[in-house]
């Protein structure tokens, strides 16, 4: 199985984890300072922001992507919750 690489700038920790893992759930094992509520995609607390590796995620889902606008989240702005790597490396920090 494809492997990610994923650094979390707020606590400079860089961890590998399976594709197909949603950013969150690294996140919580790894004591990052991304916050959520839901974890569906429907509130918005976990807005991340990818500073490398956009591409190594998945696409945002029509939900995700109108969280986002409601939030007028920027451009390399992605929910953690929904969010899952592909592989690559990916560079993430709260917003």
């Amino acid at each position: 199985m494809a492997k990610a690489s994923i650094t979390f700038e707020d606590i400079n920790i860089t961890v590998s984890a399976p594709a197909g893992t949603r950013v969150i759930e690294i996140s919580e094992k790894v004591g990052s300072g991304i916050t959520y509520g839901c974890r569906e995609g429907d509130c918005g607390t976990c807005i991340m922001k990818i500073t490398e590796g956009w591409n190594n995620l998945t696409e945002p889902s029509v939900l995700e992507d109108k969280v986002l606008r409601e939030n007028m989240a920027g451009k390399h702005n992605r929910l953690a919750c929904q969010a899952q790597v592909l592989g690559g490396t990916v560079k993430v920090r709260p917003v």
